[in-house]
């Protein structure tokens, strides 16, 4: 028997989140907004602080599953497949980053409908050509893909409504920023959208290609201070990277500081834009930015050039320098292993963190970190690829490949059991370093440790740097 469910009626429209990096999802606050403006009244569910009954299933028309990152496309899938026995007439779409480039596969076995790019408008589209009781595949909804029609990902600014965050879990439920004895609550907020950049091993790259929008200033602003109300004390700047529109950006933090001075955020920053724009890492620091998160990911001189990521080990120290001299700690993320990272790799990467001094602003995580590659990747277009690609695994929205040397995808499975077992425990990321460099030592043959080997000097290691309660996860 067909639904009568109409996508106007409370709940007709069901947005789902399941996983963003412990934040708040943006991505049902923007949507909310925008559907909301269109007189639906949709409903809410974040499926990683909260569970979603099979009433709330049954009571949607059109099911919308957020799936910015891999993390939450793997645990969108099973909703998406909980869904379909529950609720068997309802409407599925999946949406974001990974909804693009899995489209082939969410499509023939769990979805009816993908939405990539810029998702509100094409997501309320979608809405209203359900309520109107249109046929989606026969319609060419714009920046909706079906069974039946290929439509490219919207890459425009549209308009942006200011994030609905009211019918949300309350920002306790997300992770919270720890700094010195004090943990306070923790905002999210994307001030530009898409990336200037083109690194090979991103998932922005295939979708945006080198495009980014800006959020105007006032929704932004607006954002903030509904999450500042709500309680949160700091701030996260979601954007691929904080200053691919650095007039943007500093307006922004200009703003938060002078209206509030106590308020702190964290934004994420490319190496190249850190050495290039030096007073505004200066003005950062002064402005209450609590620490920046850079994508790093190697200092081989070869695994850089494979991803295209635009800086040198040089570059990074002279990152590190800069951010010092704001008094912003810097917080590396690595891709640790990839198929062209050596033992030596490897073990110069760890050498380099207790080198310079940095085992307390960087999550051990960091050090077990593993290639992804998704479908659609720009990777897949390389002249090498041939030589390290192996099959799709579509079910695992991944690729796989293995590396040439057997003990570093054994070591990597062994280092990312000892860091789960390590954060279960709430151990002290020195003690966990320490693990993960004795391990890495034993399995890689190096003959000495460090610490022992002629000339090897370890920098004072910095006092706990602020941080998310929650780590980063891909």
């Amino acid at each position: 028997m067909l639904t009568t469910t109409s996508p106007r009626s409370p709940g007709g429209v069901l947005l789902v989140a399941c996983y963003e990096l412990g934040h708040q999802p943006l991505s049902l606050a923007s949507p909310l907004a925008t559907l909301r403006a269109a007189d639906f009244a949709p409903h809410a569910s974040d499926t990683s602080v909260e569970p979603l009954d099979d009433a709330t299933l049954k009571a949607a028309r059109l099911i919308a599953i957020s799936v910015p990152m891999h993390t939450a496309l793997r645990l969108g899938a099973a909703v998406a497949e909980r869904a379909r026995r529950v609720n068997p007439d309802a409407t599925i779409v999946f949406y974001g980053l990974y909804a693009s480039l899995n489209a082939d596969y969410l499509l023939r076995a769990l979805a009816d409908a993908v939405i990539g790019g810029e998702y509100e408008q094409a997501l309320l589209a979608l809405a209203e050509a359900l309520d109107a009781g249109g046929d989606i595949d026969a319609l060419r909804i714009p920046g909706v893909r079906t069974r039946r029609t290929a439509a490219a990902p919207i890459l425009q600014r549209l308009p942006f409504a200011a994030p609905a965050r009211d019918a949300l879990p309350p920002l306790r439920s997300y992770a919270h920023l720890v700094r010195d004895d004090a943990v306070i609550p923790a905002g999210y907020v994307e001030a530009t959208r898409g990336c200037l950049h083109t690194c090979l091993h991103c998932p922005i790259t295939p979708v945006y290609g080198g495009r980014f929008f800006v959020v105007p200033r006032q929704v932004v602003l607006d954002d903030i201070r509904a999450q500042v109300v709500a309680g949160a004390g700091h701030i996260t700047f979601g954007d691929p990277d904080f200053l691919n529109g650095p007039g943007h950006a500093l307006a922004i933090t200009r703003a938060l500081h002078a209206e509030f001075p106590e308020v702190t955020f964290d934004a994420t920053i490319k190496v190249e834009h850190i050495l290039e724009r030096r007073a505004a890492i200066a003005e950062l620091g002064q402005l209450g930015c609590a620490f920046i998160v850079s994508a790093v990911e190697s200092l081989s001189p070869r695994v850089l050039a494979h991803l295209a990521k635009g800086h040198t080990r040089a570059d990074v120290e002279e990152a590190l320098r800069i951010a010092d001299a704001a008094g912003i700690p810097l917080r590396p993320t690595f891709v640790a292993f990839t198929p062209w990272t050596t033992a030596e790799d490897y073990l110069e990467l760890l050498d380099f963190v207790a080198e310079q001094g940095l085992v307390e602003q960087i999550d051990p995580v960091q050090y077990t970190i593993r290639l992804l590659v998704p479908p659609g990747s720009a990777l897949l277009d390389t002249p090498d690829a041939a030589e390290w690609l192996g099959p799709l695994d579509e079910a695992a929205f991944s690729y796989r490949w293995a590396h040439a040397d057997p003990r570093m995808d054994s070591l990597q499975r062994e280092l990312a059991a000892l860091v789960e077992r390590a954060a279960a425990l709430h151990r002290p990321a020195a003690q966990t370093f320490a693990d993960v460099r004795a391990l890495a030592e034993r399995r890689l043959e190096r003959l000495a440790p460090v610490a022992a080997r002629a000339g090897a000097t370890t920098a004072v290691a910095r006092r706990p740097a602020p941080h998310l309660t929650e780590a980063w996860f891909c």
